[in-house]
């Protein structure tokens, strides 16, 4: 499992890193749209708003916990990369006992707060009962959602990114099947799909618990490695928060921005939440590239190989670049097509194609702030990736968001074009950085 990735060609393990982290990202990504596209062939429009409202917070508490995973990642990547297993051992022990204690305690809080978060929420009055029922279901499952999570982690951080894709192809087939299961044959609605979404993840974490047990790793665990270590933890902590914070942050807005759309109705409800499915497969390769940054430059400078953590940025950058490119010709031509796959609502179609035309552009932006983000946190300043990601929100996407949907009432294309703004305002302040960091050598760049 564990593999060293300071040696060869580095577009060659950019590339052989990344696909199955790319498989990985598609396979999760499908796995919530399934719910939403199940429900949708079976369900009214207020079902499929409340699957969409619902699996949009699971999905920002789900970006948090993998934000602050991020610190056992590039810390175990940082001990693999320099021989040091022993660290690497007592990382991944102080990890366990980190987000074991994480996971009971948002379970409890976050089982008693449903109905206020509804609220929030803004959820539609035909979509609150069920959307209740999915978040209740939902949060249920939260030690199982940390537990996948963090395993996956630990994995990348070792070297191995096929492992964690071969965990949620699992969970993935298992979804698909129980929602068809719940929801069409037992026609439970939005419970249905909690009920498949929470049961697959605790299939997938006891398939991945059967695979450490018979792997050999390199890496043993002993019992002071449990021992909760100051320094370890402050370092997990350290890159972990930030990141956490960023993207809790990154989908406050999100959800901010559908808070908007639900005001104005229904259909933009549901407009909103099929294209941020949409959004969320378009999104993939720029994901992928931000994960395989931080994991193969963490391993590189643990290595002091810091000439080829940089040419990982830039190869990374370039492939999300393309792609951005590539994806907003797609989009710009065949909207349409694309949202009529989960409704056939016409209105909804038409708001939806207007969002992702002004949407689809933040691809190539965020392509390239997302491998600066990774790139960032390999080195630990994580700190640098909430600052330009809390300002592009706070200065422009939120605010921006806002005055589009209240003097552009026929259409949600300037709501799209607001997120794109935010992530040109990111990528100024992530290249600032990055030249500013190279002068005073802080990073030993040159």
């Amino acid at each position: 499992m564990e593999k060293n990735l300071t040696t060869g060609s580095v577009l060659k393990t950019v590339l052989s890193f990344s696909l199955p982290f790319l498989l990985s990202y598609f396979l999760q990504t499908l796995y919530g749209m399934a719910d939403l596209f199940i429900i949708g062939q079976f369900n009214s429009v207020d079902s499929t708003t409340a699957v969409s409202i619902g699996s949009q917070a699971m999905h920002m508490l789900t970006v948090m916990i993998v934000g602050l995973a991020m610190g056992s990642t590039i810390l175990i990547g940082r001990a693999v990369g320099g021989g040091k297993t022993s660290e690497a051992s007592r990382a991944i022990a102080n990890t366990v006992i980190l987000f074991l204690c994480l996971s009971i305690a948002l379970t409890v809080i976050l089982f008693f707060s449903v109905k206020p978060l509804a609220a929030i929420l803004s959820t539609p009055t035909e979509a609150i009962a069920e959307t209740i029922s999915y978040l209740t279901i939902c949060f249920a499952g939260i030690p199982f959602i940390t537990a996948y999570n963090i395993i996956s982690s630990i994995f990348r951080g070792l070297g191995d990114s096929k492992s964690p894709m071969f965990f949620i192809a699992i969970a993935c087939t298992a979804n698909i099947i129980l929602d068809y299961l719940f929801i069409g044959a037992l026609g439970l609605g939005a419970a249905g799909a909690a009920l498949g979404t929470t049961i697959s993840q605790a299939v997938s974490v006891a398939v991945s618990f059967l695979v450490i047990l018979k792997q050999k790793n390199g890496i043993s665990l002993a019992a002071k490695d449990f021992r909760p270590h100051k320094a370890t933890m402050k370092e997990l902590l350290k890159i972990g928060i930030p990141v956490a914070l960023q993207d809790g942050f990154i989908q406050i807005s999100f959800i901010t921005i559908t808070v908007f759309a639900n005001r104005r109705g229904l259909n933009d409800a549901a407009a909103v939440g099929i294209v941020e499915k949409l959004i969320g497969i378009l999104f993939l390769i720029p994901s992928t590239m931000l994960s395989t940054v931080s994991a193969l430059c963490a391993q590189n400078i643990g290595a002091g190989k810091h000439a080829r953590a940089r040419l990982t940025l830039r190869y990374a950058s370039s492939i999300a670049l393309l792609w951005g490119i590539a994806a907003v010709f797609i989009m710009q031509l065949f909207a349409e097509p694309f949202i009529k796959l989960f409704t056939g609502n016409a209105s909804v179609v038409l708001l939806g194609s207007q969002y992702m035309r002004g949407y689809v552009w933040d691809c190539i932006l965020a392509g390239i702030h997302f491998c600066f983000s990774g790139y960032f946190c390999a080195y630990g300043l994580s700190c640098i990736s909430f600052l330009h990601n809390a300002l592009s929100i706070l200065c422009a996407r939120i605010p921006l968001a806002y005055l589009a949907s209240r003097y552009y009432l026929d259409t949600l294309f300037p709501m799209g074009l607001a997120t794109t703004t935010g992530s040109m305002l990111s990528v100024i302040i992530c290249l600032v950085a990055y030249l500013w960091l190279n002068k005073k050598q802080t990073i030993n760049c040159v």
